[in-house]
């Protein structure tokens, strides 16, 4: 509204102006019509008496006419005020009322048209501004819906963001929870083999200790066999070298017995013990008395007795380990027998 008001101001304004241009135009021309009529003598009489309207009077008016569309255009603004008091118009002449009945119509219908011009420019242009405010609100619900989804894209965004990186955190935890199932699997199979491992190890261990064992006893076994043998063997040796011993203990007493003169006067209680060692091959080393009976002649007998009964070489028939045992021995003389 204040729009319109405007624009008819600013018409009433304009069409006064051209009025008032147009009014002053018809004076001077009826002043210049008036001018030639003194100058030249009529031919015959007029019914018009045309006289000169004072430029003033119809400037006046114009000005009227101005005023009086400037206060229709400020009555729509504020309260309308009481015109000015003016002196009273003098008379006119017919052809002055004429003309500014004619410029007073002329004004009303400009006035009516510019009017009607401002009216409907001011509806147009409230057309447009309703038009303009409506396309604004269209456009601003436009981007009000983009904004809206906009948002909603964002949202929907987010949302899918957070799937994703739940998702992501899911097959994070499944992956982790596999590799924890992997691990514990792996670690179960190490324990599992470490616990094979040590049964073979255990087995192994048990086999060796039964082999060992049995080696053990098979070479006790053995070394009892052995021993056995030894000790049967040994028996046998020693049984043999008994025999051998004594064979050769009885060839050698017999052989001093044969060699032994007994002196006279030597009583049947007489006894000494001659020590004999012999050599390799049964020769006689050394002799001496080891238990003397008492009487030196008895003593010097025995051991003549066994000077003169070597070599006894029946001792190299011997083995040497009997040899060794029989190089030396004690021969025990008494005049009853020689032992």
């Amino acid at each position: 509204m204040a729009f319109f008001l405007r624009d008819k101001q600013e018409v009433g304004y304009v069409w006064p102006a051209i009025l008032a241009v147009l009014v002053h135009a018809v004076v001077v021309m009826f002043s210049v019509i008036n001018l030639e009529g003194k100058d030249a003598e009529p031919e015959s009489s007029s019914i018009v008496h045309a006289t000169l309207v004072s430029t003033e009077t119809y400037t006046n008016q114009a000005q009227q006419v101005n005023d009086d569309q400037a206060a229709m255009s400020a009555s729509s603004q504020s309260p309308p005020e009481p015109p000015p008091q003016e002196a009273p118009a003098p008379p006119s002449r017919p052809l002055e009322e004429a003309v500014i009945d004619q410029a007073e119509e002329l004004a009303a219908d400009r006035d009516t048209q510019a009017l009607e011009q401002a009216r409907a420019e001011a509806e147009a242009q409230a057309q447009r501004r309703a038009e303009e405010a409506e396309r604004q609100a269209l456009e601003a619900a436009a981007r009000e819906a983009e904004r809206a989804e906009q948002q909603a894209e964002e949202q929907r965004r987010r949302e899918e963001l957070a799937r994703q990186e739940q998702e992501a955190e899911a097959q994070r935890r499944r992956k982790e929870e596999q590799a924890r199932q992997a691990q514990e699997t792996e670690e179960q199979r190490r324990r599992e083999e470490e616990q094979a491992r040590q049964a073979q190890e255990a087995e192994e261990q048990r086999r060796r200790e039964e082999e060992q064992a049995r080696q053990a006893q098979e070479a006790a076994e053995t070394e009892r066999q052995r021993r056995l043998e030894g000790q049967a063997e040994a028996a046998a040796n020693a049984r043999q070298a008994e025999q051998a011993a004594n064979s050769f203990i009885s060839i050698v007493r017999r052989a001093v017995e044969q060699a032994w003169l007994i002196p006279g006067g030597a009583s049947d209680t007489m006894s000494a013990t001659v020590q004999v060692r012999l050599g390799p091959s049964g020769e006689v080393l050394a002799t001496s008395v080891a238990t003397s009976s008492g009487d030196s002649a008895f003593d010097r007998s025995a051991i003549q007795a066994v000077e003169h009964a070597a070599p006894f070489t029946e001792l190299r028939e011997l083995s040497s380990e009997q040899q060794r045992n029989l190089r030396q021995f004690n021969l025990r003389f008494t005049p009853g027998d020689v032992r």
